[in-house]
């Protein structure tokens, strides 16, 4: 290894190389700064592009904007129909199939074909699709387009093959299940009304066979008309004209009477021996008024009728409620005898349905659940128990119960962390659940082979974080946190406070988490941090707050003289000869009284709280606000418990903390980090000072000695090559003019489908159109001034993204998309720029060119580009750790890149990803053990973990929203640069392991996903996923280990994908099976007086009806026929196991039906040949009948 680095430590700067396998920069591989690299690199990489394919595999949540609900009662399966054509079916926990209808178009209504695993879906482009169940990954079998009329509703009747359309022409037209094509058997709506009738019925709006008889086909008009056709005899058995209009129809069991639900909230029942009016209407929710008469009702949208063998029939119906009482919430009203119960919801009802034993329609229906469809949630309400309790949701359906604003995903987690979770989450479980089991329980499921501990956060608006337990493609609620707990409640017109009462103070803005030694970290939106830390006991405890004040003043700049000799990390009070005061260093968090700006924008309980098992607050650290103007939101935040150190930044500077000694080490702006080292040659501004000489935090230690060593270092120890100030590929990019929305990052991840206008950068601002180009030291300097800052609710940080609002109407300003081109982050450094800290990270790595051992370090990157290391000296003893201060060395500009950095990877030289040092988790509220004194026990971070590595020295892996490369440290050679893309940027990048080796997994604006193998860069798969991608997605989507990664689908839905070869190989395994052989429940025996005087309804043939050989073909222009991915193509996925050998069965059935018609064909002549043959005979026979023998 001593050679590998003298090697690398020998690659000079003189030429640019060539790549390796690829002529060009950024194709192929990675391309050299230096010589071409020898082949004594000893990295054997591994990955190569066929250990990657990218596919969906898992969606959890509640489906978005639903609209249609379907049950299989006896698969026991759920359907759910969504407005952008998606189909979620659910049974069992672990049973959840997400399939999505390629036009997008509105899912209008769902049908089970009950029983045979297969799905009828209608949808608003008037196309109906049939889906096949009978696989893990469903998929269209036929498709029917219809051309001239609109679908309205469908009903398929219970073991039939032909299904009853009708469309909005008030037309029901039948199609065979089976082929998917149209009979020739129509029912026109001229002709199922009388003759004398002027006006038109309407669109159709229900259609049901009779109980009693299913050759009586039910036709429900809206305008109030139903008429009974009867299918055989081609018409009408009575017409019902009834004045209001009509939402829904349902049979009584024996088929004698239905109800109907109307426009004006009443219920009307009709009995089938007097159709003239109906034989009742009541008014449910109507009440009489003084002057006598009944109050107007909204309408019933939906009724069903139920009965039971041992109780009073159930009608169940929504809406209906009186218009006088505004404000009132939607309800699902139950009336079962003289009971009428409203049960209350909390979201307009979408549809709902009741759950009945048998699939039989005219047998007693016997209900024992409804299942209610709401715009944000799914109830199963239990109708077996007369207070009607809810079931127990078992699927993740609460997601968002406060809407998301953060996601973080880890893989692989310490195997005990889930179980603990768990345990202490259950204990604030909800009670007063239905004790019997959840009725959608369908489809089998098995824990696969290939399964490993994963957990999902989410950060929520209402300021709650949700711990999922994601293991096994499956989601389960495992602990929730309430981060506003911590705080006061803001009260109107208290301060500044007052306002964000209106809005969502405590929202979360990012987490970061540490599983190994449980400690979490919560970032809000009002520039708030807070440190957890997790037990398994209770404690009463007082939690620490720190105040930092971080603003750079917009029109102090300080002139060349004063800040010439200026060391990197000036000590307080060296920008001014003006008095500074230094906050304490303390737990304390008073602030001056004559100042009433210098405040939070939360106040933190100063009071001892008892804090209930689980994750326990122990500081939080909050901005100030200055001069009447809010801090900006905090951009980037990392943590390390080895260390006991949290670094943070935005748009205003850097801030390192002291969790342990909960002391403040570092608070400076990004300028005053470079010093004489800035690549741009700008004059650095102080902290913002306040008109009564209040100064920033620029505490370094509590030691003078500390900051005297500090004085007496040069900025310029740590040597910077000066070929990076001209480096041509850093030269900026000429910046659009364009016009920016300053509102917060979170509140567009809750409203906005799709951005209308162009995204920009995370880091890019609005400039003045003139591009600052980075100057030698020789050019001119450059002031810094920063821009008037927006009100508090709508800022906006220099890391988060920002949307330009669409200019002019052209061609691209009408694209949905934000991948559009944009100008390099790097050019923006002018006047109304700020440079942001963009991404964090701890590590053991070499400040300085000449160290010869590792050291904590903080490694920088901003907004321009720049990557800063600053090197630390931290005590690894417990004691000494506590009570010696942490120590902050200066340190230079280590490189530059194009548009701003997003994320740090260490990997040692022999490619293996080099995890950060962690503290071994230990509870400091567990019982004291004189035998076992709890000690702080470090992972990766000792003297001896330092010495094995002294002479090899480490690779690090930098990736900006343009480019990434790959330095050697400790000599900051530059050994790979690639540039990831020219017409987008990267919005997310993580250094991950895959397939036991480890690459660099990117996803740019334009919806591409990447990876780039490690240390050379090369690309391994590079697909278009996305084409079109909204803000939403762009702050939630996150990589993790094992070739995974999700984001938020919508405001309801997290997705997990996988570019992983080897997880889309065992995904079917993983996956649950939704169809299971069951026998369909036999028919109950009807006995001989009610199957004699009950009518026909055994006897009815719809083959003999609706066949082409009795009702002839259809138009072809009405409806066209459209073969699915399910059929022929799809049974190239399908071709192993049981789905493949059906597949094969039936189209070797099809083509042995395409012989037997044939041979029919042909019998059929041959019987025609026999019967002109025995019709010869029998005329021959006659003539010679009665002749004698002699007369032949």
């Amino acid at each position: 290894m001593k050679k590998f680095r003298k090697v690398l430590d020998g690659l000079t700067t003189s030429s640019p190389g060539g790549t390796i396998g690829s002529p060009s920069c950024g194709s192929a591989a990675g391309t050299p700064t230096s010589a071409p690299t020898p082949k004594d690199i000893d990295i054997q990489e591994t990955l190569v592009a066929e250990n990657f394919q990218l596919c969906k595999t898992v969606r959890h949540g509640f489906p978005y904007q639903p609209t249609a609900l379907a049950f299989d009662p006896v698969q026991k399966i759920l359907a759910i129909g969504s407005r952008t054509g998606g189909v979620r079916i659910l049974g069992r926990p672990g049973v959840d199939c997400y399939c999505q209808h390629e036009s997008g178009a509105a899912v209008l209504q769902l049908q089970f074909l009950i029983n045979e695993g297969a799905l009828v879906s209608a949808c608003a482009d008037d196309t109906l699709h049939l889906w096949n169940l009978r696989q893990r990954r469903p998929a269209v079998l036929h498709s029917l387009k219809f051309n001239r009329e609109r679908i309205t509703f469908c009903h398929l009747p219970f073991q039939s093959k032909w299904l009853y359309v009708g469309t909005e022409r008030g037309n029901t037209h039948i199609v065979n299940i089976e082929s998917f094509v149209l009979s020739g058997y129509v029912i026109m709506w001229n002709k199922a009304i009388e003759l004398s009738t002027k006006t038109h019925p309407g669109p159709v709006v229900h259609l049901s066979d009779s109980p009693k008889d299913e050759g009586k086909l039910l036709i429900g008009f809206e305008s109030g008309t139903i008429v009974q056709w009867d299918l055989r005899g081609k018409k009408a058995d009575f017409r019902i004209y009834y004045d209001e209009a009509i939402h829904s129809v349902s049979w009584h069991h024996e088929g004698k009477q239905f109800m109907c639900s109307h426009s004006d909230g009443s219920l009307t029942l009709w009995n089938l021996r007097n159709t003239t009016k109906p034989f009742q209407v009541t008014f449910p929710h109507g009440k009489i008024q003084k002057d006598g008469r009944k109050e107007s009702c909204k309408p019933i949208l939906k009724v069903e009728y139920k009965t039971s063998r041992n109780s009073e029939p159930f009608v169940v119906f929504s809406g209906g409620l009186s218009y006088d009482k505004a404000g009132r919430r939607p309800t699902l009203t139950i009336m079962h005898g003289k009971a009428i119960t409203v049960l209350e919801m909390d979201y307009p009802i979408v549809e709902f349905m009741v759950l009945c034993d048998t699939p039989y329609n005219n047998e007693v229906q016997e209900p024992y659940a409804v299942v209610v469809l709401l715009e944000k949630d799914l109830i199963v309400v239990d109708l077996t128990q007369s207070n009607f309790p809810v079931f127990e949701n078992p699927y993740p359906m609460d997601v968002h119960e406060s809407p998301v604003t953060c996601t973080a995903y880890f893989a692989d987690c310490p195997p005990d962390i889930i179980p603990i979770l768990y345990s202490i989450g259950a204990k604030h479980k909800k009670t007063g659940y239905s004790q019997k089991e959840w009725p959608i329980s369908g489809g089998t499921w098995t824990l696969g082979s290939h399964t490993y501990p994963e957990i999902i956060i989410t950060g929520h608006a209402d300021g709650s974080i949700k711990f999922w337990d994601a293991s096994a493609i499956t989601l389960q609620m495992l602990y929730k946190l309430k981060t506003s707990k911590v705080f006061e409640k803001p009260k109107p017109g208290e301060g500044r406070a007052a306002d964000l009462v209106e809005e969502d103070p405590f929202a979360v803005q990012m987490v970061s988490w540490c599983p190994q030694s449980r400690i979490f970290c919560v970032v809000g939106i009002s520039a708030h941090i807070i440190l957890y830390r997790f037990s398994k006991y209770d404690a009463n405890t007082q939690i620490v707050s720190l105040d930092v004040r971080l603003q750079c003043e917009s029109d102090d700049v300080i002139t060349p003289s004063e800040n010439e000799n200026n060391p990197c990390f000036p000590e307080p009070g060296s920008h001014s000869p003006q008095p500074h005061h230094q906050y304490p260093a303390s737990p304390s968090s008073g602030t001056p009284e004559g100042n009433k700006d210098s405040i939070p924008c939360l106040k933190v309980k100063d009071r001892v709280v008892r804090v209930p098992p689980g994750y326990q607050a122990e500081l939080v650290i909050q901005l100030l606000w200055v001069d009447g103007e809010p801090p900006q939101q905090i951009t980037t935040l990392d943590i390390n418990s080895a260390y006991g150190l949290l670094a943070f930044g935005n748009c205003s500077g850097l801030v390192v903390v002291d969790y342990l000694q909960k002391t403040i080490l570092l608070c400076m702006s990004t300028l005053d980090l470079y010093g004489a080292a800035d690549p741009y040659q700008r004059l650095t501004r102080s902290p913002r000072r306040n008109r009564q000489s209040t100064s920033g935090l620029t505490e370094l230690s509590d030691n003078q000695q500390s900051i005297d060593m500090e004085r007496s270092k040069s900025p310029t120890s740590v040597h910077y090559p000066t070929s990076l100030h001209n480096d041509p590929r850093v030269l900026p990019e000429p910046v659009a003019s364009l016009r920016a929305s300053h509102c917060s990052p979170v509140y567009y991840l809750l409203d906005n489908d799709h951005v209308n206008g162009h995204c920009t950068s995370p880091t890019s601002q609005p400039s003045a159109g003139k591009p600052r180009v980075p100057m030698g030291p020789e050019g001119p300097r450059l002031t810094r001034r920063g821009p008037g800052r927006p009100p508090f609710r709508k800022a906006q940080s220099a890391a988060c993204m920002e949307i330009s609002l669409p200019v002019s109407h052209t061609e691209e300003s009408r694209e949905n998309s934000f991948s559009r081109s944009r100008s390099s982050s790097v050019s923006s450094i002018d006047r109304d720029t700020k440079e942001a800290i963009t991404t964090l990270q701890f590590g053991e790595s070499y400040g300085r060119k000449t160290d010869a051992l590792p050291t904590p370090c903080l490694w920088v990157g901003t907004s321009l580009g720049v990557v800063v290391v600053i090197p630390m000296s931290v005590p690894t003893e417990q004691e000494e750790r506590m009570e010696e201060p942490v120590t902050i060395g200066p340190s230079g500009v280590v490189l530059l890149l194009k548009g701003s950095v997003l994320r740090f990877g260490f990997l040692d030289c022999m490619g293996v990803l080099i995890q950060s040092p962690h503290e071994v988790w230990r509870d400091l509220n567990a019982p004291e053990d004189p035998d076992r004194p709890r000690r702080r026990k470090l992972i990766n971070f000792s003297p001896s973990s330092s010495q094995d590595t002294c002479g090899e020295g480490h690779l690090a892996v930098v990736c900006s929203e343009r480019q990434a490369k790959v330095l050697l440290m400790p000599s900051q050679s530059c050994l790979f640069v690639h540039n990831i893309t020219e017409s987008s940027f990267v919005l997310r990048a993580d250094v991950v392991s895959v397939c036991n080796s480890v690459c660099l997994a990117c996803f740019c604006a334009n919806g591409h996903i990447m990876t780039l193998s490690l240390p050379s860069l090369r690309p391994l798969v590079n697909v278009n996923y996305l084409p079109l991608t909204d803000m939403r997605i762009a702050r939630t989507f996150c990589f993790t280990n094992g070739g995974q990664a999700l984001y938020l689908s919508s405001p309801t839905e997290i997705q997990r994908i996988t570019y992983s070869q080897e997880m889309c190989d065992n995904l079917q395994e993983m996956l649950g099976e939704l169809f299971t052989p069951i026998e369909t429940p036999e028919a109950q025996n009807r006995g001989f007086l009610k199957g004699f005087f009950g009518g026909n309804a055994h006897t009815f043939d719809r083959e003999e009806l609706f066949g082409e050989a009795a009702a002839g073909k259809a138009s072809r222009s009405l409806a066209q026929h459209i073969p699915g991915q399910g059929g022929v193509e799809g049974m190239k996925v399908a071709a192993s196991g049981v789905v493949g050998d059906l597949a094969r069965a039936r189209v070797a059935l099809d083509e042995r039906g395409q012989r037997l018609g044939e041979l029919e064909d042909r019998t059929a002549l041959m019987m025609t040949s026999a019967e002109t043959f025995s019709k010869h005979a029998h005329e021959l026979m006659l003539k010679c009948k009665d002749k004698k023998w002699y007369q032949f």
